[in-house]
């Protein structure tokens, strides 16, 4: 199916794909510019953007390319043979001169000023990372890196990153085993803020590494969705939109996100897998139940936002600013 830029457009900007690259086995790179040459949104590292395929599908990518390039972004892509489509039609028919929906960016993910910084990347999680490294230098902060992948070939950017130095360190599990966390963790202590992106083993790991460190020390960004465990009700729920003042009840079975635009609301969402924060929505009154992977457990506990996609609710009725 082919995706004029009419129909890009009404999925986002839409976007000429200039260059198709290999970085890595199984991982290609795409450039991407407006096909008239205008000047891109603006982003900071950690940023994702929504791509719109030509098949139908919507997936998020992390821009890793130059922040400062306000006509290109640069965005990552790992073939995932479980995956639901996107990466393998990306990877098989996406060409360069094709047009795509882009929405965003946005970040969910964004680098907070620190004394110190390290990095955790795992595969395909270097793609946040870059800009941020990069950004970290830019300040003269001091940072390290440690990237791990399953072989070197594996690994993409390390061109890029061999300008950093020994500030970097690559360690392909092939050769050196499984990241040793405690040893590039050190000590729990103030002043350093630890980003961690890559596959979920890895995550929980280093996740459980940092429990004894300050509160918010760790930021981590999952491409995949954390397993959750059954809803706190099984019963239906009420959502009153504070707007329109209409209430609309939620099943077992449907989501706030369909229920709410049933009713008319047209609420963004990409992802529906609660990783993206697309469909973020403040809420008003009642206690939602967060099945998302982006909110710290301070964000969870204060109940004033949650993502309609896969978030339900604790109590009978919760109030939304919708």
């Amino acid at each position: 199916m082919l995706v004029t830029a009419a129909d890009a457009t009404r999925a986002g900007d839409a976007l000429r794909v200039t260059a198709k690259d290999v970085a890595a086995d199984g991982v290609v790179v795409l450039t991407l510019a407006h096909p008239g040459g205008a000047r891109l949104a603006d982003w900071t590292p950690g940023a994702h953007i929504d791509l719109h395929l030509p098949d139908g599908t919507t997936r998020q990518y992390s821009l890793c390319g130059d922040r400062f390039d306000a006509r290109t972004y640069r965005v990552g892509v790992l073939r995932e043979p479980a995956g639901r489509g996107g990466s393998a039609y990306v990877h098989d028919v996406l060409a360069v001169g094709d047009v795509v929906g882009v929405g965003g960016p946005r970040n969910n993910f964004p680098l907070v000023p620190s004394e110190r910084y390290l990095f955790v990347a795992g595969g395909i999680g270097i793609t946040p990372l870059l800009p941020m490294v990069r950004q970290a230098d830019l300040l003269g902060a001091d940072w390290t890196l440690v990237y791990g992948g399953r072989r070197r070939g594996s690994m993409a950017f390390l061109d890029e990153l061999e300008s950093h130095g020994d500030r970097v360190h690559v360690l392909p599990e092939d050769r050196h085993g499984r990241l040793d966390l405690p040893r590039w963790l050190g000590e729990p202590r103030e002043g350093v803020a630890v980003y961690c992106c890559g596959p979920g083993p890895l995550l929980d790991a280093v996740e459980s590494a940092c429990a004894g460190w300050p509160e918010h020390a760790l930021r981590t960004e999952r491409f995949v969705a954390r397993e959750q465990g059954a809803p706190v009700r099984d019963r239906p729920f009420d959502v009153v939109l504070a707007r329109t003042g209409a209430t609309v009840s939620v099943g077992p079975d449907r989501t706030v996100l369909d229920a709410v635009r049933d009713a008319g609301v047209d609420v963004l969402s990409s992802c529906r897998q609660g990783t993206c924060g697309t469909c973020e929505t403040e809420v008003l009154e009642g206690t939602p139940d967060h099945r998302d992977s982006l909110l710290r457990d301070d964000e969870r506990a204060a109940g004033d936002c949650m993502f309609l996609c896969v978030s339900r609710s604790c109590s009978d009725r919760l109030v939304l600013d919708l």
